[in-house]
């Protein structure tokens, strides 16, 4: 009795624990389209401007890594995680910052309410995740929370409707990278270490594009006050949000992890109304309200389950 007593008590540690890094992690996504917001606005190359805040982010962590003295091992398949997650990360950041004059933030913000429902449905196919009612129904009213947000949006919104469905192909590969993250995370090391090689790699995969779009522009991220500023800032949210997220995934894995998309979805309209002036959606209470039911009911669900640590699902070739 003790010691399910005891077992209790720390599942539900581990439950409050997940859910505050979901809250953490869902805002700093948020921050991070708010800052490429700004960084456009104030003349920045964007995927310049985006390359040096992913290097500089996978740096610090990479230098905490160190300083705390854990295991960095570079081998074949580090070295593979680091450059698939990589480009998974970068695709989808950016196609954010690429759209993000064309759209605006609120918009691409709505668009990461999506990959839970990508990312379960592959979870369970995978045989990754059970199927529970109770999960899919939280996952059912996130999504369309998410879903109501985005159709008040793009009915208010005077974007390019090209670029609009262009955002549409950010949740599949997001949740392919959700999925991807946990099915090849390398035995033995740390949440941290995979977060740092993951930037550096994502920073890597954009370097071709960048000197393809914007050859000779790396000296305009210093011409001006304020872009130095908003890159140490992007550096900082980012080095924040990927410590967080990986130890995320460890803790709770992929499909829990997939909602900090409708935590974002949320965070980033409200940032983008209040902080950007872009017009209110119509619903927005309705959406927000079915979004915290979902993560709720999702978060309750998953308290009674134990999930699978990344490890246990990895291979070793």
């Amino acid at each position: 009795m003790a010691k399910a007593s005891q077992s209790h008590k720390a599942g539900d540690r581990q439950g409050l624990y997940a859910f505050g890094c979901l809250l953490l992690v869902g805002t700093f996504l948020a921050l991070s389209l708010m800052m490429a917001k700004f960084a456009d606005g104030a003349g920045a190359p964007r995927l310049t401007f985006l390359m040096v805040a992913l290097a500089g982010a996978g740096i610090v962590l990479m230098l905490l890594t160190a300083l705390q003295r854990q295991a960095m091992p570079f081998n074949r398949r580090t070295l593979e995680y680091a450059l698939v997650t990589g480009v998974l990360l970068a695709l989808p950041n950016a196609l954010g910052f690429l759209a993000v004059r064309h759209v605006g933030a609120g918009f691409i913000s709505l668009s990461f309410a999506f990959p839970i429902l990508i990312t379960w449905v592959m979870a369970v196919l995978l045989g990754m995740e059970a199927l529970r009612i109770q999960r899919l129904l939280g996952v059912s009213l996130a999504l369309v929370g998410g879903v109501i947000l985005a159709l008040s949006k793009a009915g208010s919104s005077t974007g390019d409707p090209a670029w609009a469905v262009l955002i549409l192909a950010m949740p599949v590969v997001l949740a392919v990278g959700n999925i991807y993250r946990t099915r090849r995370w390398p035995v033995g090391t740390s949440p941290i270490f995979l977060a740092a090689i993951m930037l550096i790699g994502a920073a890597l995969a954009l370097l071709p594009f960048v000197w393809a779009t914007e050859a000779g522009q790396f000296g305009d991220l210093f011409r001006s006050s304020t872009v130095p500023v908003l890159l140490g800032v992007e550096t900082g949210v980012f080095s924040i949000l990927y410590f967080f997220y990986f130890v995320l995934q460890k803790l709770a894995g992929p499909v829990y992890l997939s909602q900090i998309g409708t935590v974002a979805a949320v965070v980033g309209t409200l940032i983008a109304v209040l902080a950007l002036g872009e017009p209110t959606p119509p619903n927005l209470a309705l959406a927000g309200t079915l979004v915290a039911a979902g993560t709720v009911i999702f978060h309750r669900a998953a308290r009674r389950s134990v999930p699978q640590p990344p490890a246990a699902t990895t291979a070793n070739s």
